[in-house]
C-alpha cells in the first residue's frame, strides 16, 4: 500500500479539530452533578442508591445524573448498525423535576454510553439525557 502524499498532515488536521471538541465535552461532563430535588422519596432505597451512584461509562468520574435526567426507553432497535431507543416513559415529569420528553421521541445511543456494570433495578431500559439532549448513559433492563 502506498502512502498518499500529505497523509500525515490530514491526520494531524483531524486531530487538531477533534482535540478541542473532546476537551470541551470533558469539561462540561465533569461539571455535571446529579440533582436531588426530592424526586426519590417514594422509591425503594436500592433504586434510589442506584440512581445516585451511577457513573458514565466513558467518563467514570462523571455522574449519569439521576432520576431527573432518566427516562424509560424500552423500545430499543438497531438500524444501519446503530442502536436507537424510543421514549416509553409515561410517568409524571413534574414529580421528577425533569423536562418533558414525548412518548415515541427517538434517540441514537452512542456505543460509549452503554452502561452494563451496575445492573438495573428499575424494570425498564433507562436513558439519561442532558438538558441539551445529549445521551449521558444508557442502561438496558436486566435487574441487579
Amino acid at each position: 500500500m502506498s502512502k498518499v502524499p500529505g497523509d500525515s498532515i490530514l491526520t494531524w488536521r483531524g486531530h487538531l479539530i477533534a482535540l478541542p471538541t473532546a476537551l470541551a465535552m470533558t469539561a462540561f461532563a465533569y461539571g455535571a452533578h446529579g440533582r436531588d430535588l426530592g424526586q426519590w422519596e417514594n422509591d425503594d432505597p436500592a433504586v434510589r442508591e442506584w440512581y445516585r451512584t451511577l457513573m458514565q461509562p466513558d467518563l467514570p468520574k462523571a455522574s449519569c445524573c439521576g432520576e431527573a435526567d432518566a427516562y424509560w426507553c424500552d423500545d430499543v432497535h438497531v438500524r444501519d448498525g446503530r442502536t436507537f431507543c424510543r421514549i416509553t416513559d409515561d410517568r409524571r415529569d413534574e414529580t421528577r423535576s425533569r423536562p418533558h420528553r414525548p412518548i415515541g421521541e427517538e434517540h441514537e445511543i452512542p456505543p460509549w454510553k452503554l452502561k452494563f456494570d451496575r445492573g438495573n433495578p428499575t424494570g425498564h431500559t433507562v436513558i439519561f439525557l442532558s438538558r441539551r439532549n445529549d445521551v449521558l448513559c444508557f442502561v438496558q433492563n436486566g435487574g441487579i
